[in-house]
């Protein structure tokens, strides 16, 4: 017999392999559990609780159900194990950017500790637009989140605490719970975490360094005057200024993101206005690279002309010539502690959801003493 139309023997298809390929294998539709039941033998009951592993069946019943499900290739339903309580929710990590260096080594930490702890944890990126993270948190929430942790510096404003007090809210009404990381903490007895780092420590550092070298005339190339992380570490810079008895002064300090392009043009403008200095406090690794950039294209040495230092002490800055001295930031410690005290809070007394660690300078070859 032939088959209409093709010229070619129809090939006789076992009536088993037809069924099979129509219920799970191959067919339209995934396996379901029932699928496996009757596979298997028993009850839809017995396979849940096979594979709950919470209660006792028997090493044949066990065997059986555990090689229904391997040739039907089934999967347990997550999301529904999740809302029953059954299964550990992911670890939301949410951040502006995940190709920034810092950002991507918070993102580490993250990754590390919640895998040590047998959790899946998701990274969302937010363009720096409110409205997403809005979103991505909400979504979180419904993905039934152990912890969504937001990363990186924010504008201090009653905006951002009636936001952040709306997410911590929330989330902990879903079980939830919201972790700040580099981020101003909120006032108030709200169900938050936060984790910190020492930014106004590590500047006053970096900018002592070079006032202890002998430089007076510091070109300081901050962040945008309203982030909380810019504010920081020019709080540290000043401290340090006002410890050495250096007058401020106002054509030093130019403002901008915390860019390679940035630091390369504030530096390239201040160059070209003429305005003198021995020393450059970038307010990151990013910005100190493009000032190098800015340096070496007017033709001017390394530290010989120009001392600098950096903010973050990213993989690449040792690797700079000359070596970048710089601070340095745990940043994947910060990940990995704010999985760790998300998830163990219960077992902490109420006073220990808001940590700082401590930032280091990095002495390299970039600065050079002046007297």
């Amino acid at each position: 017999m032939t088959v209409k139309g093709s010229g070619r023997p129809a090939s006789p298809e076992p009536q088993r392999a037809r069924r099979r390929r129509n219920s799970s294998d191959g067919g339209d539709r995934p396996s379901t559990i029932r699928d496996v039941a009757a596979k298997a033998g028993v009850s839809v009951a017995t396979v849940s609780r096979t594979l709950a592993g919470n209660y006792p069946v028997s090493t044949e019943t066990r065997a059986r159900v555990m090689a229904a499900v391997e040739s039907l290739h089934y999967v347990v339903n997550v999301h529904a194990k999740a809302l029953s309580g059954r299964v550990a929710g992911p670890i939301a990590l949410v951040i502006k950017d995940i190709t920034g260096p810092s950002l991507a080594h918070v993102a580490a930490g993250v990754e590390q500790e919640a895998a040590d702890r047998g959790r899946l944890s998701l990274v969302c990126a937010t363009h720096d637009d409110s409205a997403r993270e809005d979103d991505l948190v909400q979504l979180m929430r419904e993905q039934h989140a152990a912890a969504v942790v937001l990363v990186g510096g924010a504008v201090e404003d009653e905006a951002y605490q009636r936001r952040m007090a709306e997410y911590a809210t929330a989330l902990d009404a879903a079980g939830s719970r919201l972790v700040l990381v580099g981020r101003p903490p909120l006032p108030g007895d709200l169900p938050v975490t936060v984790v910190g780092y020492d930014n106004r420590g590590g500047a006053f550092q970096a900018a002592d360094h070079l006032l202890t070298a002998g430089h007076r005339r510091v070109l300081f190339l901050g962040g945008t005057p309203e982030l909380s992380t810019s504010v920081q570490r020019r709080d540290g810079f000043l401290h340090a200024l006002r410890a050495h008895g250096v007058p401020y002064a106002d054509e030093l300090e130019l403002r901008g993101p915390f860019t390679r392009v940035s630091g390369y043009q504030r530096t390239r403008e201040a160059l070209e206005s003429g305005l003198e200095f021995t020393a450059i406090f970038a307010g990151t690794d990013m910005v100190a690279t493009g000032a190098l950039a800015a340096l070496r294209e007017a033709g001017l040495d390394v530290p010989g002309d120009v001392s600098l230092v950096g903010f973050d002490d990213v993989p690449f800055a040792a690797d700079l010539s000359p070596a970048l001295t710089t601070v340095r930031v745990p940043y994947e410690d910060l990940g990995r502690t704010a999985v760790r005290l998300a998830l163990e809070r219960s077992e902490r007394l109420a006073g220990d959801d808001h940590v700082v660690l401590s930032t280091q300078l990095v002495i390299r070859q970039s600065v050079r003493r002046i007297h």
